[in-house]
């Protein structure tokens, strides 16, 4: 991850390194600061910290500037071989190997319509001499992050994190993903939900082999395409389904072994043998890291720090993959890191069995995958990012994303007696995974690194508070209103932090309570009666 900054109006070169320096951590290979000059002939800054990924060298360091324009860009440009090649043969010279160098000629040539144009992940900003105005866009899931906001002048600030605006900006807002903002407005250039009829039709009355075969090629190629890297990749692998096709993918694609990494908690860690089983098969090079009821406890803070958030679940998976990513960091020459995030909002969680009807299941999938920037993406960023870690997302590639979405829901819905049936039958064949893996039950994750994990926080929010002192902290709250201790612990710590900003995220996530048998006070699938074996 890289982290990159841009303040339109009047600041110093100081306030603009410090609100830089706020999320050094994204990118602490190198940073640059570049003041440019608008045609009123007042200052603005662009500045950027690497990660260094794609072209290793300094030359790929950003801002770039070309033809007086100037753009940061955190993200990953895939097939930008093919473009640059094309934009080389058209006379553009390039000085580094960066993906991210051909964006401004890229923005020369088509202006905002380059945007729909790319397969990435990313968040950018640019600023156009000619125009003199400035255009930030965002990918349409919202993997790579970036929030704005306005300082007491009006003038617009572009941030990968919300820290940096803090003391900045009165209000903070997460930038809408598959939008882009220029000439002082917003406009939405993607929206993933949306269906593609042919695909929709197709797979109504296609038997469901057939369906089975684009869940898989698109799949495939999403994980090849992500693991193109000058950086050493690792993969998260938790033993469940999601985790486990993509490290099996990618072993079998790779002449040596890679690398995968688990976690769990020292007395009750569920998919610890998952993954272990999982790591055998495909032989990777794996390695497991333990964690105490003290780590998770002494972790909560920093890590809601770190999210901006006081969602109960994304905090709850959050401290075992920020653990996991910290162990890596520390003891790993690794990078990029290959997660299974995703999965769920496209094929469904253990709460959408209870959906109604295949209308119901397709609105809920489209709400979650409109909403996926505050939850299980923010947390891949950020517990990722934050011990200076690329995250990269082969269920979120925007082709594979566009196909599933697009599927009969009818096809989807949950008639073949096990969740996400598509995906596993489309895998069946290939034999990538164990078969006893490939046909397990989801748990949730948090529960998955140990159901003490979550039984620990809800044991240190009853001690945090009285009965009387939860009745009454609550009240400080009108929007998002904590509804157990724990919710109120996680919100005190996340005001302590971001006063006044709960907005940046819509919700509490939750079960469609709407549902028969979603109607429940927390979370965590283990509180629903179709849980059964997934936590065993």
């Amino acid at each position: 991850m890289c982290a990159i900054l841009t303040y339109t109006g009047d600041v110093s070169r100081e306030q603009f390194e410090s609100m830089l320096q706020k999320m050094k951590d994204r990118g602490p290979d190198m940073d640059r600061i570049l003041e440019g000059k608008r045609k009123n002939g007042k200052s603005f800054y662009m500045g950027f910290n690497r990660l260094s990924i794609m072209g290793l060298n300094p030359n790929g360091m950003q801002p770039f500037v070309h033809n007086n324009n100037m753009a940061i860009t955190n993200g990953e440009l895939y097939g930008f071989e093919f473009l640059k090649s094309y934009l080389s043969s058209l006379g553009e010279k390039f000085e580094s190997g960066s993906d991210c160098e051909i964006l401004l000629p890229l923005y020369e040539r088509l202006g905002t319509a380059v945007f729909n144009f790319l397969d990435a992940e990313f968040a950018c900003v640019i600023y156009d001499a000619d125009e003199d105005d400035f255009i930030a866009a965002r990918d349409p899931i919202g993997i790579r992050p970036l929030y704005y906001g306005y300082d007491k002048s009006g003038a617009i600030v572009f941030s990968s994190e919300p820290v940096a605006l803090t003391g900045v900006c009165e209000r903070i807002e997460p930038f809408p993903p598959g939008c882009y903002y220029a000439k002082g407005e917003f406009v939405r250039y993607r929206e993933m939900t949306l269906i593609n009829e042919k695909v929709r039709i197709d797979t109504a009355s296609e038997n469901v082999d057939k369906i089975c075969e684009g869940i898989h090629d698109k799949l495939i190629s999403g994980v090849y395409k992500r693991l193109n890297s000058d950086a050493p990749v690792g993969f998260l692998l938790s033993g469940g389904l999601d985790s486990s096709l993509v490290c099996g993918i990618a072993a079998a694609k790779s002449d040596k072994p890679i690398e995968t990494f688990a976690i769990g908690m020292d007395i009750d860690a569920i998919d610890l043998k998952y993954a272990r089983i999982v790591a055998d098969y495909i032989g990777s090079n794996h390695h497991e890291v333990i964690i105490s009821k003290k780590d998770v406890c002494d972790a909560l803070e920093t890590v809601i720090n770190a999210l901006g958030t006081y969602d109960i679940t994304t905090i709850r998976a959050s401290i075992g993959m920020y653990l996991l990513c910290k162990w890596i960091r520390e003891n790993t020459d690794i990078r990029v890191v290959l997660t299974g995030e995703i999965s769920d909002e496209l094929f469904g969680y253990k709460y959408t069995d209870f959906a109604p009807d295949a209308a119901s299941f397709q609105e809920e999938a489209a709400k979650r995958i409109r909403e996926l920037h505050m939850y299980d993406v923010l947390r891949a960023d950020r517990c990722i990012s934050a011990n200076s870690l690329e995250a990269r997302v082969p269920f979120g590639d925007l082709d594979f994303v566009s196909y599933v979405m697009s599927i009969d829901p009818e096809r989807k819905l949950n008639t073949y007696g096990i969740g996400k049936y598509l995906l596993r039958h489309a895998f069946e064949k290939d034999e990538f995974i164990p078969e006893s893996i490939l046909m397990r039950e989801k748990a949730a994750f948090s529960d998955a690194v140990g159901h003490s994990l979550r039984d620990d926080l809800i044991e240190l929010a009853e001690k945090t508070y009285t009965d009387a002192e939860y009745e009454e902290g609550i009240k400080k709250y009108d929007h998002s209103r904590p509804f157990t201790k724990e919710s109120l612990l996680y919100r005190d710590i996340f005001e302590k932090y971001y006063p006044g900003q709960s907005h940046m995220v819509v919700d509490f996530w939750m079960p469609n309570k709407e549902w028969e048998g979603c109607n429940v006070n927390d979370p965590s699938a283990r509180v629903l009666s179709n849980y059964g074996a997934s936590g065993v």
